[in-house]
């Protein structure tokens, strides 16, 4: 199959590609500059293409003789505060993208969006459930909509962040410590995202990803700092610091965090429901995973001990 892939340069594309690569497919890779990404080009099948993808006639170009579409543009900040950075990337673009799937013919389309799209108040969810009601409007499309929780995996911007802002501060004050999340596998998700492309049973359907467990924001800040070897203190902030703190955080260059990722935390990042066992995927937990990325994982320091007694002997 003959996939065009926008957002495909960042942390999950690098993992979706080599199984889209592995499947047979060939990927175009739509992107902003060329070289920055260019070690993906190096992947069986892929090819990148630098464009401008918010130009409607470049995307019909582009999208000519494609049998399917991939979407994962998203931004978790924007550079203002009145949410017109997230209407760009997540409304604006799949009315584009929608608009040149019509006008080329190209009928499959699979986005990804986040989980609890259109729930709360922040720009980001509201942004995001605003794109999926105009996917789920255009019923001449055969379109799959991707809802994952935090999605983790080598080269992920949850643990690592964390990881790197931990390394700098002995004491860690967490805005919104007691919110609910259900980290998923990258290899999961893209696992998932590669059958259902060629599952009609998935046309039409939104499908839900999430991991085996539940975790507050808390223990996971604090889990990081034990994969990462580091002693650190985790103080949960109250609701009116954590909400000052994104205030704050608003006028940081890169915004590591904002007031917008406030309001998304105020709903808990689960679900009872995931779509990842239609798919014969049984979802891999933090604790395999995680530790063997980010730094020595507790199973390997005990067993470098172990040799170390021995070699002792």
């Amino acid at each position: 199959m003959r996939i065009v892939l926008l957002g495909a340069t960042g942390f999950v594309g690098h993992h979706l590609l080599p199984a889209l690569s592995a499947a047979g497919h060939r990927c175009i890779v739509l992107c902003r500059y060329r070289l920055g990404c260019r070690e993906l080009a190096l992947i069986p099948g892929v090819e990148l293409r630098q464009v401008d993808i918010h130009d409607v006639e470049v995307l019909k170009a582009q999208l000519a003789g494609a049998e399917a579409v991939i979407n994962m543009v998203g931004i978790l900040n924007e550079s203002g505060r009145n949410g017109a950075g997230f209407r760009k990337v997540h409304v604006e673009l799949v009315e584009k993208l929608i608009a040149a799937c019509r006008q080329t013919g190209v009928h499959r389309l699979l986005h990804v969006s986040a989980l609890n799209a259109g729930k709360g108040n922040s720009h980001y969810l509201l942004s995001k459930g605003q794109a999926e009601e105009l996917i789920r409007n255009a019923g001449d499309l055969e379109s799959t909509i991707v809802q994952p929780s935090v999605i983790f995996g080598d080269g992920d911007d949850f643990f690592n962040r964390f990881a790197a802002l931990l390394k700098v501060t002995p004491v860690f004050p967490l805005a919104c410590p007691n919110a609910k999340m259900q980290p998923v596998w990258v290899g999961d998700v893209t696992a998932a995202m590669t059958a259902a492309l060629n599952d009609p049973e998935s046309i039409g359907k939104t499908l839900i990803m999430v991991g085996p467990e539940e975790y507050s924001l808390k223990e996971l800040v604090e889990w990081t700092a034990v994969m990462a070897g580091l002693k650190r203190r985790v103080i949960g902030l109250s609701g009116a610091f954590s909400r000052l703190q994104g205030w704050l955080m608003d006028f940081v260059p890169g915004k590591p965090f904002s007031s917008d990722n406030y309001r998304s935390l105020q709903i808990d990042n689960t679900s009872v429901k995931n779509s990842l066992w239609r798919f014969g995927i049984h979802p891999r937990s933090i604790e395999s995973v995680v530790g063997e990325y980010l730094g020595e994982s507790v199973h390997q320091k005990h067993l470098d001990r172990c040799r170390k007694q021995v070699a002792g002997r």
